[in-house]
């Protein structure tokens, strides 16, 4: 216990408290940033061998696979960029599709495309859309990952020029601010600050426009302490659980919306994902 001596004038006192405060501050804020610095070299030291590579794989095999009632593959599957193109598609989703007159991401397009090409059923097509990291593997999860794979080092370019697209944006940016629940949470609470960590790990501040950047550019990815691959749905899933929130529905607007704010924002940063993380 340090103690200060009574016996200083009222400014010494204020002194010594100040140096006491950072001396004690100290060792935790080395502590955090070793921690931190220890996490990205052990994330770089895995990156060359990410078991995401083994998601990618499969992912491409469904891709191909003539699968459902149909036996097609969904080669012909439009992800914006004409049927059947992968190669830089993910870079600028989420968009607008005429022919299902909606705003949709990956996910949400994918699923489309099983049920129009296909010929399977909506709820078996979105049926585990997230793997358990033992048993249950997801069809989805694999496919995000090869699709995904297709656009590292294409810089996002989201737009917002259909009225469609503009208005998710905005309902995005709503949900984001949006504080409620049990503990007056909201995605702001954790990513709406510089320096905020949770279990050692930083926190993006998602309102500027490097932290979106950053943050957006390396999902989905590898997670280590569950062995499994995670999609940008699962992580906002995940943060709602966190929050106390009801569960976001896979796919829903609510997803899509809050998808289509974070990736515009992120406009420009050259994508580098299935990444791995802690």
């Amino acid at each position: 216990m340090m103690h200060i001596d009574r016996g200083l004038g009222a400014g010494r006192r204020a002194a010594a408290l100040a140096i006491a405060v950072a001396l004690v501050a100290a060792p935790t804020a080395l502590a955090q940033s070793s921690a931190a610095e220890g996490i990205a070299k052990y994330r770089e030291a895995l990156q060359d061998g990410n078991p995401a590579e083994l998601w990618e794989a499969r992912g491409e095999g469904l891709w191909k696979e003539p699968r459902g009632p149909a036996k097609a593959s969904l080669e012909q599957c439009d992800l914006g960029l004409g049927a059947g193109v992968v190669k830089g598609a993910y870079a600028q989703l989420p968009k607008y599709f005429a022919d299902a007159d909606r705003v949709m991401d990956l996910e949400t397009r994918l699923v489309w495309c099983m049920v129009k090409l296909q010929g399977t059923s909506d709820a078996d097509a979105r049926k585990n859309p997230f793997g358990n990291g033992t048993d249950r593997k997801s069809n989805i999860e694999a496919l995000v990952a090869y699709i995904t794979s297709e656009s590292r080092g294409v810089k996002m370019n989201v737009s917002l020029a259909h009225p469609k697209e503009a208005q998710m944006y905005k309902v995005g940016d709503k949900i984001f601010y949006f504080r409620g629940g049990p503990h007056d949470f909201g995605c702001v609470t954790c990513h709406g600050a510089d320096n905020q960590r949770i279990r050692l790990q930083d926190l993006p501040n998602l309102t500027k426009v490097e932290g979106a950047q950053k943050a957006y550019t390396t999902w989905p990815a590898y997670r280590v302490s569950q062995g499994e691959l995670r999609t940008f749905q699962w992580r906002l899933n995940d943060c709602f659980r966190q929050q106390r929130f009801p569960e976001l529905e896979f796919g829903s607007d609510a997803s899509i919306a809050l998808t289509m704010f974070l990736a515009k924002n992120a406009n420009g940063a050259a994508f580098d994902a299935p990444a791995i993380k802690r």
